[in-house]
């Protein structure tokens, strides 16, 4: 059984934590031997491995993955979705209405393990997920986007990055980003791509992740002078992601900073899913 696993981003601007996007870019996670020539075995400190032996997984596991480790595009969460998706289909098979059945209960061991549940929430079901307490929604989307992904060469820590968040929030910078994720909701909802730019905006994580970034800063002033419906940072970064209209993706992509390279991706609307292997 190979469980394949979309990449994501996360808070989306002003949703720290609450909100995250699948992306077609994918990882999978398979039982027994390595397949192929670019799989690996997964060790007991894999993350893909600590989430399959946490619910239940036996014997030995591999990974393959495209997704870039530590730069904003959940590997960590994605792997450890795989983990927990394989080992759900080596106990019951690769019933996609039984998968259905338990994605609340995977959710919990991957978020647990993650720390945080906005990007394992959108690895495992797919779309643009709303989570909190637990919960997992997907938001209906009227507008199916490109996402431009500018991609460094360096990489940051989320725990690091987590460390400059303060300890106290101006309370007009907590009204600034409550407005703004749910004026977001609600222009994926409705397809207002005019509100997007507003909607991204956010005064909560950022500025303080740019300080150690300041490449990503540029990188997302550049797609917002050249026409991107909205950018935000990718996660605790130091990707950007860029949304756009499909037809302008190449030219947005060639707008950006030559220090990083470009990935044209679309909102993977399935989520974790499971194939024979």
């Amino acid at each position: 059984m190979i469980a394949r696993v979309p990449a994501s981003s996360a808070n989306l601007g002003p949703g720290f934590d609450t909100l995250g996007m699948a992306l077609s870019l994918h990882a999978e996670v398979g039982v027994g031997q390595p397949v192929g020539d670019d799989a690996r075995a997964a060790d007991e400190h894999h993350p893909a491995m600590v989430a399959f032996r946490r619910h239940g997984g036996e014997g030995p596991l591999w990974v393959r993955s495209p997704i870039p480790s530590g730069r904003g595009m959940g590997f960590s969460g994605a792997v450890r979705v795989g983990g927990v998706v394989a080992a759900h289909a080596q106990q019951l098979g690769d019933d996609p209405a039984l998968l259905d059945e338990v994605r609340p209960q995977l959710l919990a061991i991957a978020t647990d393990l993650e720390g945080h549940a906005d990007n394992a929430a959108a690895s495992l079901y797919g779309g643009v997920v709303a989570t909190a307490g637990g919960l997992a929604v997907r938001i209906r989307l009227a507008l199916d986007p490109a996402m431009v992904m500018w991609v460094p060469t360096f990489s940051t820590s989320t725990d690091e990055s987590r460390s400059r968040m303060p300890s106290a929030i101006a309370l007009d910078d907590v009204v600034f980003n409550l407005g703004r994720t749910a004026l977001l909701v609600a222009a994926l909802a409705a397809g207002e791509v005019a509100a997007l730019r507003t909607a991204t905006e956010d005064r909560l994580h950022q500025d303080r992740r740019f300080q150690a970034a300041e490449p990503s800063r540029e990188a997302l002033r550049a797609a917002l002078d050249a026409g991107a419906w909205a950018a935000w940072l990718s996660g605790s970064g130091p990707t950007v992601a860029v949304m756009c209209a499909v037809d302008e993706a190449e030219q947005l992509a060639a707008a950006l900073p030559s220090d990083g390279h470009t990935k044209i991706l679309r909102i993977d609307h399935a989520g974790a899913t499971i194939e024979a292997g």
